[in-house]
């Protein structure tokens, strides 16, 4: 028998003492001071600066266990070192293994105008030594020897915390060591659930597809999809979404057509339902390893929604990112087409940027309504919005775009945009959603945190920079193009490795990926 224990890590509000109030209000102060602390990366700062950057994966366990390697994701963030670029500014990195050296010594190399050796110096790495699937944060307030270590690099007035995603433990962490946390504050995460996404996305305005209350029994969700059916007809794929679905992951397909001899005319309400309920062990869900029995448990735990499948010929999945500052100023970072897989598409892979033409300022301005509403239910920091686009050639405007839900956390997007400024020092126009280098180049790229293969396992970090070398696949900073890459540590025991390929079109952009898939095959064959 599966128990909660087993698929959701432990309590996550243990050790916020004995007056949760009082805890409340010092972190609002602490997070007051952000304002002052904070500068974004497009600034130069001067200013004596300590940056803890603590990239733990604060979520379902069990939805993170179905992804490979999914302990190195903790290297996903090693592009916050372009901090570091910032003479006076001081990283505290802390993982949960130790990073292979050659790891960090090649995002150290990448950083332009200043030399890696003063950027080491002002490099701090530790590790809890601790590989479990507990969350980072977690281990790291299991040792109190540690955070005293991380204490003794931090001065008072100069620091704050970053992370991959907020929980009350980030929010715990953050108080043991005094610190603001530049994240939204865990009281919040509801508008990043499914359920709550479409709340706002309601309050905006903005076209969704047409979907259900959330609930929390297999009973209830098969009622409220009858519903769905008998509001849409045509309908011939419903999604079940869990609540707090991690890229895809916790998705499932109900499939109508085998239940045509209760489709709507044909039935009523109640026999609608309990075939509906009776067909639920027959999800077809887009992880290989869930099970219903699996699946059940987490829509009692998390919640579930019943959600229309957008059907389309052409059909894409966009999304836009943005942040919200510590100053309370709403920014849009970038556009991106999500590269999708799993049985029906349902599995972040990779993406592309920027996103189409046709869509990418419609995309920019939905993502500003978002981002406001946000803003004003008192949000920070990065946020992120899926859509379903469909070409409707008949229409006066043929693209039609469906929010699917918001990501409140630094998401598969992040990290390769993070790598093109890291890399071309440009900016985003908002005017076009593109990105210039400093000379007026446009650059696009194609990223990938999925490129896995069995016959990849084995190779080292060392000789993957072998591998690109000899092929000369690098970037080049002379051409600005080429490619960078992260989670060099799945390479060896998964055979996994992300990469973001740069390019002066999408064409080049993707023919280097094409170029590094080559190299990597014929160099394992």
């Amino acid at each position: 028998m599966v128990t909660a224990e087993a698929i959701f890590p432990v309590s996550q509000t243990q050790g916020t003492g004995p007056e949760p109030e009082a805890a409340a209000e010092r972190f609002h102060q602490l997070q007051a001071q952000l304002a002052n602390r904070w500068q974004s990366i497009d600034a130069f700062d001067r200013r004596p600066r300590q940056i803890l950057v603590v990239p733990s994966l604060s979520l379902a366990q069990s939805e993170l266990m179905k992804i490979k390697g999914v302990h190195h994701y903790e290297e996903r963030l090693l592009f916050s070192l372009i901090r570091l670029r910032n003479p006076e500014t001081r990283i505290i990195y802390v993982t949960s293994q130790p990073l292979h050296p050659s790891i960090v010594d090649y995002y150290l190399e990448l950083l332009p105008g200043i030399p890696s050796s003063h950027a080491r110096d002002r490099l701090d790495l530790f590790s809890t030594y601790d590989s479990s699937l507990r969350p980072l944060s977690e281990k790291i307030l299991a040792r109190p020897r540690l955070i005293q270590r991380i204490r003794d690099r931090i001065k008072p007035g100069e620091a704050y915390m970053t992370c991959y995603n907020s929980t009350e433990l980030e929010k715990e962490l953050a108080l043991t060591l005094n610190l603001p946390l530049l994240a939204v504050d865990p009281d919040l995460l509801h508008w990043g659930t499914k359920s709550g996404s479409r709340q706002i996305f309601a309050e905006c305005g903005l076209p969704l597809p047409d979907g259900s209350e959330l609930t929390h029994s297999a009973t209830e969700l098969a009622e409220v999809t009858a519903a769905l059916w008998e509001r849409q007809p045509e309908l011939q794929r419903i999604v079940i979404k869990l609540n707090e679905g991690f890229s895809g992951e916790g998705n499932a397909l109900l499939l109508l057509a085998p239940l045509a001899d209760v489709a709507p005319g044909k039935a009523d309400h109640s026999e609608r339902a309990a075939a509906i309920r009776a067909a639920m062990p027959q999800l077809r869900y887009q992880c290989d390893t869930e099970t219903w029995e699996s699946f059940e448990l987490k829509i009692e735990e998390l919640g579930a929604i019943a959600e229309a499948f957008i059907e389309g010929e052409q059909k894409y999945s966009p999304s836009v990112q943005g942040r919200v500052t510590p100053q309370g100023e709403v920014e849009i970072l970038s556009t991106h087409d999500q590269v999708l897989g799993g049985p029906d598409g349902q599995i972040f892979l990779g993406c592309t940027f920027p996103a189409d033409d046709a869509y990418r300022l419609a995309l920019q301005e939905m993502g500003r309504k978002v981002g406001e509403n946000l803003a004003a239910k008192g949000a920070l920091e990065r946020y992120s919005v899926d859509f379903i686009a469909v070409n409707q050639p008949q229409q006066a405007e043929p693209w039609q775009l469906h929010a699917i839900e918001i990501n409140l956390r630094k998401g598969g997007t992040t990290h390769p945009f993070m790598a093109l400024k890291l890399m071309t020092n440009g900016a985003y126009s908002c005017e076009d959603g593109k990105f210039y280098t400093k000379n007026g180049q446009a650059k696009y790229y194609r990223a990938s945190d999925n490129l896995q293969k069995d016959a990849y396992r084995g190779l080292l970090p060392n000789d993957l920079m072998d591998i690109i070398m000899g092929e000369q696949l690098h970037f080049s900073a002379i051409d600005g193009v080429g490619v960078v890459f992260h989670l060099m540590g799945c390479l060896s025991e998964h055979g996994k490795l992300g990469l973001t390929c740069i390019g002066n079109t999408h064409r080049e952009a993707e023919a280097i990926y094409e170029q590094v898939v080559a190299a990597l095959d014929r160099a394992t064959q």
